[in-house]
């Protein structure tokens, strides 16, 4: 999926973890401080159980300030955000739980 848009004061984005090699992963976030042109990519896939699982990183500009993330601490749309989803057919991908990284992971 692409998504384009705006993200609202407030939102917050995972910015990368605290650590290189920390397990588990500690993360880092930050809040931004007023509303944000964004643009962003991502998948959705099933996990082992059939939920739809969204993976979505975007970047959020204003002036000539960027901050980029995974957005699953949450974003909130500031009037109008589009997203472009695109169907993969007969796709046969899952999230699977990964006890050695601790997240989620793509297998397909």
């Amino acid at each position: 999926m692409i998504i384009l848009g705006g993200a609202a004061k407030g939102s917050k984005l995972i910015t990368g973890p605290k650590q290189e090699n920390e397990m588990p992963v500690s993360t880092l976030e930050v809040v931004l401080d007023d509303v944000h042109e964004i643009a962003g990519a991502g998948t959705l896939f099933p996990d082992q159980q059939g939920n739809p699982v969204l993976h979505l990183h975007m970047a959020c500009g204003r002036q000539s300030s960027t901050k980029t993330g995974c957005i699953r601490r949450g974003v909130r749309v500031w009037h109008i955000m589009e997203v472009i989803l695109f169907e993969l057919l007969e796709s046969k991908g899952k999230r699977v739980f990964d006890p050695d990284t601790g997240f989620t992971l793509l297998r397909l």
